[in-house]
């Protein structure tokens, strides 16, 4: 684990390139994620796939890998039988995993450990809609012991990712605020708006001021929403941005499939770097051959395409 700081610094150096989708690249290698807990399910049964899918990442330019810890729970391996201290191995195991490739790597790597929100335990699309129907303290009392369970474990930073809802989004802010960790702060959303209908700008608003923040925005949405978020977020916080949209593509939760074309394109991440996102990446659907060619297009490199 590094202090805030020194993530703080290599964010005013310039923007550092985020993986993509696990889930995808983990399909790509032949895994079957139809299971309620998804990706996370391989911390138990195939972690050297986990291991294989952040190395992926890293030879295609990735300098943050984001932990296989999205919808690991408590709750969620608990209705497989596994007991607390089972669990906290899980949850340690997905820093491990990573930190593996980050130190295995000569380039510099930094570790994300995912924090997803309530919503994601469920396993019903909740992610994306918000408006659970908990309280704050209910909502802090959930995300505690996992949080507790990764930062023991030593990331270099905490990616509360995919918030659906600005009160969630309190809450979890809440929640880190005894760890000496940084965190980033990242919404899933529609236009300008949280899933949960809030207005981005008071959505960011929570994380003005707030020193263990070092960067707040957005990801797991459509491409085209990304550059109004970007300036948005910049505008209410002074704040480096994170922004790793989906490839365009759109899930459909009843039936589990993705449906339409990719939209994601390199070439307009110019555009949300100038706005000031200083952290820029992928979520679903975008692997690691997009992921290459941001690099090299930040890099200074190859044209994006």
């Amino acid at each position: 684990m590094r202090p805030t700081r020194m993530l703080a610094a290599a964010l005013a150096e310039g923007a550092l390139v985020l993986d993509g989708g696990l889930s995808n690249q983990l399909e790509a290698q032949g895994c079957d994620l139809s299971d309620a807990l998804w990706s996370a399910r391989l911390l138990a049964d195939a972690p050297e796939q986990i291991e294989a899918a952040h190395a992926a990442y890293a030879r295609a330019g990735a300098q943050v890998l984001i932990t296989a810890s999205y919808q690991a729970t408590f709750e969620g391996f608990g209705r497989r039988g596994l007991d607390h201290t089972d669990v906290a191995r899980l949850l340690a195991r997905s820093v491990e995993l990573a930190r593996t490739v980050a130190d295995g790597h000569p380039r510099d790597i930094w570790v994300a450990a995912s924090v997803g929100p309530y919503g994601a335990m469920l396993a019903d699309g909740s992610e994306y809609r918000g408006r659970y129907g908990l309280s704050m303290v209910e909502l802090e009392r959930f995300h505690r012991p996992r949080l507790e369970a990764l930062v023991a474990a030593g990331p270099d930073v905490l990616a509360l990712e995919t918030v659906p809802d600005a009160q969630e989004g309190e809450a979890l802010l809440r929640a880190v605020s005894r760890f000496e960790v940084p965190v980033w702060l990242s919404y899933t959303v529609e236009g300008a708006r949280t899933r949960a209908g809030q207005r981005l700008e008071d959505a960011f608003g929570i994380a003005e001021g707030v020193d263990q923040v070092v960067a707040v925005g957005v990801n797991c949405c459509d491409p085209a929403d990304a550059a109004d978020a970007v300036e948005i977020a910049t505008a209410v916080t002074g704040k480096p941005v994170v922004v790793y949209p989906n490839s365009g593509e759109r899930w459909d939760a009843g039936t589990r499939r993705w449906h339409g074309g990719a939209t994601f394109a390199p070439a307009v991440t110019d555009g949300w770097r100038s706005a000031g996102a200083r952290l820029i990446g992928g979520c679903c659907r975008v692997g690691p051959d997009t992921v290459a060619t941001l690099a090299r297009a930040l890099a200074g490199g190859a044209a994006p395409r």
